[in-house]
């Protein structure tokens, strides 16, 4: 099925855009998406309690990228006396950066390991960092095969994809999940991230939960599947997916949709197969669980439910702050654009953006912590 993008650049912000760039957010829009109305945007930023002044400098996840672009753009029309500069650079090097104390928080889609959080204590005097679940939303697993718009896959033919054991399109096992598409004979290219991902690390929990026979790799930032192409993030996951036959890779929905990809449906077991919407993951993440202690609130996602309508590859993207220990310039300015971000109208605006807002419960929590972070 193809997805409509919706809230298209104008050509303007397009022309501005390539102008500046896509790395100083408080400048610049997304690559994919800008915020959403004037009018929505004006109201929200009205209720926004500013604090602090100065540089907020940040960095990690690409998958909340666009969610960034809008949270950023909206902040700084309240809050002038701060500026915001998010860094996309991937999970892996977001926590790399906050680890060595150059950012104030990290965005990261997989939660901190324990040798991290060890080393975060370094970083966090007399604290240590901890995750706060701020943005959901599903992996997409999108596709660019001529004469199929309507494609059907489980995590069993997918890990076998990604791991090279199936490398034609018309392949049986492909064929019996799809009896009426005209499957041609195209060789497979699957793409993955050629970065450490958070992302790649919620892709390949999903086929090694789902799929375990299919997929023996440890799920891991990093790619361990064989064969395969690397693209750098998922900007360069989904430009390559558009402009190669036969191509297939995953990526966050806002990528999907921001480059009119056709997406996967899932066989998971359900009554029927499911697509990749925001509301389809929310009810996958309403099945998360708070795992971690103390004022850490790390998740364990469900990867094998079967619910009828619950999209089972998602992710929550952290961030990585110190609950003590943040650094006194930055620290005002921090739980300032944290509190507007984890707010109703913060989490409001990621539904236009491919994002599933944290359900009200585990939110909670997360507003109730960023109030208690020195």
């Amino acid at each position: 099925m193809k997805l409509q993008r919706t809230n298209r650049l104008s050509a303007v912000a397009l022309g501005a855009l390539a102008a500046c760039g896509a790395l100083v957010l408080s400048a610049c829009g997304s690559d994919n998406n800008s915020g959403g109305s004037g009018g929505e945007n004006t109201k929200a930023a009205s209720k926004i309690k500013c604090d602090g002044e100065g540089k907020l400098l940040a960095s990690g996840s690409s998958a909340q990228k666009n969610a960034m672009d809008v949270w950023t753009q909206t902040y700084q029309s309240a809050c002038g006396n701060t500026q915001l500069n998010y860094k996309p650079t991937g999970s892996g090097a977001g926590i790399q950066e906050f680890l060595q104390g150059k950012t104030a928080f990290a965005g990261s889609d997989s939660a901190l390991k324990p040798d991290e959080v060890a080393q975060s204590k370094k970083v966090c005097k007399g604290g240590q960092g901890i995750n706060l679940p701020m943005v959901g939303g599903p992996v997409a697993v999108t596709y660019n095969v001529s004469g199929v718009d309507d494609l059907v896959l489980n995590a069993d033919v997918l890990g076998k994809i990604f791991d090279s054991k199936i490398t034609k399109w018309n392949d049986p096992e492909i064929k019996k999940l799809n009896p009426d598409a005209k499957l041609p004979g195209t060789k497979i290219q699957a793409f993955h991230r050629s970065d450490e991902s958070g992302t790649t690390d919620n892709f390949t929990k999903y086929l090694n939960t789902a799929a375990p026979a299919a997929w023996k790799h440890e799920p891991a930032k990093a790619w361990a599947g064989k064969g395969g192409q690397g693209a750098d993030g998922s900007s360069g996951i989904a430009t390559n997916v558009k402009q190669n036959d036969g191509a297939i890779g995953y990526v966050e929905l806002s990528y999907a949709t921001g480059n009119d990809l056709n997406t996967v449906k899932l066989d998971t077991g359900a009554s029927a197969p499911v697509e990749a919407t925001t509301d389809n993951a929310s009810k996958a993440i309403s099945e998360a669980k708070v795992v971690g202690k103390g004022k850490d609130l790390a998740l364990d996602l469900n990867y094998k439910t079967k619910a009828d309508g619950a999209y089972p590859i998602v992710l929550a993207t952290y961030e990585v702050t110190c609950d003590k220990g943040n650094k006194k310039e930055s620290l005002k300015a921090t739980k300032s654009f944290l509190k507007y971000t984890a707010s109703e109208d913060g989490q409001k605006a990621l539904s236009d953006k491919g994002y599933a807002p944290i359900p009200d419960e585990i939110i909670g929590k997360v507003r109730t912590t960023v109030d208690s972070l020195s």
